[in-house]
């Protein structure tokens, strides 16, 4: 069995996205920008932002962060949302969610323009990658299969289970693993029989939410297992929706939490941002 080390993968990641922002900057006096909008107190979501304005730091990109109250109007966030499509500076915007109940998350996620979207959520850009085209995609399903080549881990024929459909992870994650040439299976919470699928699956990825949901009677012997699922213990301990010490010893690689995925999705938005700076740039010429 051995370790998927997402820590590890994103300082290499890192290193090189930011030896890009320096010689970018150096070619056209561009530095990448991203803007984030949080709405609300969730410490959670403050958490995340945090660290994503800290890797900022690191690579060398701008950032700003627009803190907005809980019970801000819906109209107050879109016209932030069209001064950032307009600014010149920002090559990415993020929203930050999930966004309190009175807020419509749909439309705020369509509004931000396509080539800002380094989220991956625009409808546009699931489109894309519904397709098979260039454009940008949700950055922990990215951050996977980044992890996947990195450890030389071909999906070409494997069988892939997909666990959660959610338009964050799981439909995006399914995508890539079909242009890449899997045979994919999504199950979900109205999947009958969860076991029945993961049992004869070459490649088990799951993002549910649900603590051991995936047990060791449910992979088989020499499974890739990727932890996707990132759940806080009543004693405080973040783990996953893997049943990590029964499940990894039948595992030919699997994926801590935390250290797999998290560090992974981090460094796919700062590679998403660089990329929609170095667009920008061209576009520029």
């Amino acid at each position: 069995m051995q370790i998927l080390d997402g820590k590890a993968l994103s300082k290499k990641i890192e290193t090189e996205v930011a030896a890009s922002c320096a010689s970018l900057k150096e070619k056209t006096g561009r530095v990448p920008g991203l803007a984030v909008i949080l709405v609300g107190n969730d410490p959670a979501s403050q958490a995340y932002v945090g660290m994503k304005k800290k890797a900022c730091d690191r690579v060398g990109f701008y950032s700003v962060t627009h803190e907005m109250p809980e019970n801000i109007s819906q109209e107050a966030i879109e016209q932030t949302i069209e001064m950032m499509n307009e600014n010149p500076n920002i090559d990415g915007i993020l929203i930050q969610l999930p966004l309190p109940p009175h807020i419509d998350t749909t439309r705020l996620l369509e509004l931000v323009a396509p080539h800002k979207d380094v989220d991956g959520f625009h409808p546009f850009n699931v489109g894309r990658l519904a397709t098979g085209l260039d454009g940008f995609v949700p950055c922990t399903p990215l951050g996977v299969m980044e992890l996947l080549a990195e450890y030389g881990i071909d999906v070409e024929g494997k069988e892939c289970v997909v666990v959660g459909a959610s338009n964050i992870v799981g439909k995006p994650m399914a995508a890539l693993l079909l242009n890449a040439n899997a045979t994919v299976t999504v199950t979900h919470i109205y999947t009958k029989d969860l076991a029945a699928h993961t049992k004869n699956a070459d490649i088990v990825l799951v993002g549910a939410g649900v603590i051991n949901l995936v047990r060791e009677d449910m992979v088989k012997q020499g499974a890739v297992v990727i932890d996707i699922g990132i759940n806080r213990t009543e004693d405080g301990r973040l783990v996953g929706d893997v049943d990590y010490d029964n499940v990894a010893p039948k595992c030919s690689y699997i994926t801590p939490v935390p250290g797999g995925v998290g560090p992974m999705t981090i460094a796919m938005l700062l590679k998403n941002t660089l990329k929609a700076a170095q667009l920008h740039a061209e576009e520029a010429r």
